[in-house]
């Protein structure tokens, strides 16, 4: 005989996207429980910036994802707007060389064809937008529905409003099955909860919890570090980043990148990144990227020399091969749903992947084609045999 269900489905990870899946799921009528071995937002979402982002993604499923994430951030605002302090600053998009405008504005272009506001801003007119960036860059893209919240605040405002069963310092240590092979709930270092769906949303250790259930999920730690100032007046008014961040966004390589981003908050310190490395789950801290980081900033902002920097921190992006999530039902394990490998662009992500597994929870046609996210899209790993000595 099966054992009573605890709640109609679980959620594994309580950071943004985890949140967000538990708020989208109660909505539509579920039952849910949130469990993570940490506390809310201990992960990868503790260790963000809480960007909303539309700017560094070319036009295609990411994209469209982050069009409808941001249409729900804003609902979301309007209920929770001050409480996860939502603020919608815009960002802007720096070219240093003529070059570099050249190719920035054909990537505007296609984007302002997927649906994306995308206001060129000559070199004469950055400093009406930034009045203290570096002279002498060559011009701009203006991104207005880029926006921002306080990522750790976000999460558990989202939990709180989901009214999710919380379990935190709970270890998920199997995905439990039924007598037909679908999943029946999870086992964790505090007992059973038994439940006809499970959503992975554990961000960078995804692959993890794929593997307990059985099935491949390549999802890779990138490290990256956020360097902060100490408070100041309102100074920067936008996200700023020069054009060669989306490159790094997009790169596969395993080798150290960095490009200058840098930002306001409302609580007065400047959040400086951007860094891209695969080490593992290492945070030993980097002084040369660290210095790299400082280096980039004040290139867009040479005030920034006399600012004294008060601490960094490292977090793990949830990388997966092709940069794209994975989102939706696993065919290779009915009740099994995957909501992670959002890679940095979790937070802003977050709303429309909720939205989109409430939906697939509920029996419904998702709002966007999920075919892009399967997560059996990849190849199953494949363990080699050693060489014969002749051979090698």
């Amino acid at each position: 005989m099966s054992e009573p269900l605890t709640c109609d489905v679980v959620v594994v990870g309580a950071g943004m996207t985890g949140a967000a899946c538990a708020l989208y799921a109660a909505r539509a009528g579920l039952d849910v429980t949130v469990v993570d071995r940490g506390p809310v937002a201990g992960g990868t979402t503790g260790a963000g910036e809480g960007n909303l982002l539309v700017s560094d993604k070319e036009p295609g499923p990411e994209l469209d994802l982050a069009l409808l994430s941001l249409r729900l951030w804003r609902q979301l605002a309007g209920e929770l707007g001050d409480l996860v302090e939502y603020e919608a600053k815009g960002g802007v998009v720096v070219a240093p060389t003529p070059d570099g405008l050249t190719a920035l504005e054909r990537f505007a272009a296609g984007q302002r064809a997927a649906g994306v506001d995308a206001v060129s801003v000559p070199a004469d007119r950055l400093p009406d937008l930034e009045p203290h960036l570096a002279p002498g860059l060559a011009g701009a893209v203006h991104y207005p529905q880029d926006a921002q919240v306080m990522p750790a605040l976000a999460a558990a405002h989202l939990l709180r409003a989901s009214a999710a069963r919380l379990l935190t310092g709970t270890t998920v240590t199997g995905v439990l099955r039924g007598p037909d092979g679908a999943v029946r709930g999870v086992r964790t270092d505090r007992g059973d909860l038994h439940a006809p769906a499970v959503v992975n949303a554990a961000g960078t250790w995804g692959g993890d919890l794929a593997a307990r259930a059985g099935v491949h999920l390549p999802v890779l730690p990138r490290r990256g570090f956020v360097l902060v100032t100490e408070p100041l007046p309102p100074r920067i008014r936008h996200k700023v980043y020069a054009a060669d961040y989306v490159a790094d966004v997009a790169s596969d390589s395993a080798a150290l990148q960095t490009s200058p981003v840098v930002e306001g908050t409302a609580a007065g310190p400047v959040l400086i990144g951007a860094s891209r490395e695969r080490v593992g789950f290492d945070r030993s801290l980097s002084l040369p990227v660290v210095r790299a980081l400082a280096a980039g900033a004040t290139r867009l902002f040479p005030f920034l020399t006399h600012v004294r920097a008060l601490r960094t921190y490292a977090g793990f992006r949830p990388y997966l091969p092709d940069h794209l999530p994975a989102i939706g039902a696993d065919p290779r394990l009915p009740g099994l749903l995957h909501a992670c490998g959002h890679e940095g662009a979790g937070i802003g992500l977050s709303t429309g992947t909720g939205h989109l597994i409430a939906q697939v929870l509920s029996g419904k046609e998702p709002g966007l084609d999920l075919t892009p996210f399967r997560p059996d899209r990849f190849p199953p790993r494949v363990e080699t045999a050693p060489a014969p000595p002749e051979a090698r």
